[in-house]
């Protein structure tokens, strides 16, 4: 099967050079010696951090599964940001979504407590992607029939979902005898089931399954050649007769059943009940995951890995080398902001824009003395 669009499919992001690789890593290594730096400092030893941030992320069976634990919710929210972003939609609501699935997986499974389990785990699941993709709609309504920023909305609705759930913990859904802002505990039947006895549990299949469905929903399909589309140009896309509004409205709706599916999944596999009070910021986090992983399903899979290790690793550096587990935050910023940064170091610009302009038939930009560009066709581009 062909892809549809590859070309803007490469544009979009899709990790095809050693340049773009070599950007990745480098960001990821300086973020890393941003925390070594940090931790000489301070006065920790700068190796032994190093190494207990390491043992602790993969140097063991318990680390590795920590970081694998810790990296599932934010490969569902790091697709879902990735797809949002794809159609130039900025979605930073995937941490209100993942609330308000993970509360709409509780409410489901506290109310429907005697069902097989056949239909009660795929309706917690269920639940937690139509109500991340319900939330997700405010937002999407908003800007396309009242061009409203979704920068904004979605932060705020972010507010409106802690809130709720902070209620609905203190209320309808607490505990009876409980002081403690927290649900009862799903029943067995709502979990997922166990991948081994070390506390990995079946979501993290699902999350695999995602970014595989996500990936071909990109390059393959008809919505998905529309989203890149939309994203690289809505004008274009409209002229082209594509429904604009409605793959708006598709982008933010996928982006946000991923959310609200990996508030279903942790409450499913980890946490069994919701807590009120905080927000775990894996919204935020998913952020950083799709603009590493460069919008590409196998990046952001890879970059979720990472900060899920960067995670894991911070709790061990904290217990035995002294440092501050909210280190971790420092390389993830570190590394975003040099990613950033990167390319406005590109040493030869105009070198690359004339071979690619040469591979196209056309000749390179010509620069007047006023600083005007002016953009020659070829002679087979003239006639």
């Amino acid at each position: 099967m062909r892809p549809l669009g590859s070309r803007s499919w490469l544009q979009a992001g899709k990790p095809a050079s050693s340049h773009r690789l070599a950007r990745v890593i480098g960001s990821l290594a300086l973020g890393v010696l941003a925390t070594v730096g940090l931790a000489a400092l301070f006065g920790a030893a700068p190796i032994a951090a190093l190494a207990a941030l390491t043992r602790g992320a993969v140097g063991s069976a318990d680390g590795l599964t920590e970081s694998v634990l810790a990296a599932i919710p934010l490969l569902f929210t790091g697709l879902g940001v990735a797809v949002a972003f794809h159609c130039h939609l900025w979605n930073i609501g995937a941490e209100g979504q993942l609330l308000v699935g993970e509360l709409a997986g509780v409410a489901l499974a506290t109310h429907a407590a005697r069902w097989p389990a056949a239909a009660l785990l795929p309706a917690v699941l269920g639940a937690g992607a139509l109500a991340g993709a319900g939330w997700a709609a405010i937002a999407a309504a908003l800007r396309v029939y009242r061009c409203v920023p979704e920068v904004i909305s979605t932060i705020m609705l972010n507010f409106v979902a802690l809130y709720l759930v902070s209620w609905a913990v203190t209320g309808p859904l607490k505990e009876p005898g409980q002081d403690i802002p927290r649900t009862v505990l799903i029943p067995a039947a709502a979990r997922l089931p166990a991948l081994g006895s070390r506390g990995l549990h079946s979501g993290l299949l699902l999350a695999l399954l995602s970014a595989v469905v996500i990936g071909f929903l990109l390059i393959y399909t008809v919505p998905g050649f529309r989203i890149r589309a939309v994203g690289l140009g809505p004008e274009a896309a409209a002229a082209a007769g594509m429904p604009v509004r409605q793959t708006l409205m598709l982008a933010f709706l996928v982006s946000g059943a991923l959310a609200g599916l990996a508030g279903g999944v942790q409450l499913a596999g980890v946490t069994y009940r919701v807590y009120g009070g905080s927000s775990p910021g894996t919204g935020y986090t998913a952020i950083a995951v799709a603009l590493v992983g460069r919008l590409h399903p196998l990046g952001v899979l890879l970059a979720a890995f990472f900060f899920g290790a960067l995670m894991a690793g911070s709790n061990e550096m904290q217990r035995t080398a002294g440092v501050s587990s909210v280190i971790a935050y420092v390389i993830q910023a570190v590394a975003l902001l040099a990613l950033i940064a990167w390319p406005t170091f590109n040493p030869n610009p105009s070198g690359e824009n004339a071979k690619a302009r040469k591979r196209e038939g056309r000749e390179p930009d010509r620069t007047d003395h006023h600083g005007n560009t002016e953009t020659r066709r070829g002679a087979e581009g003239d006639s």
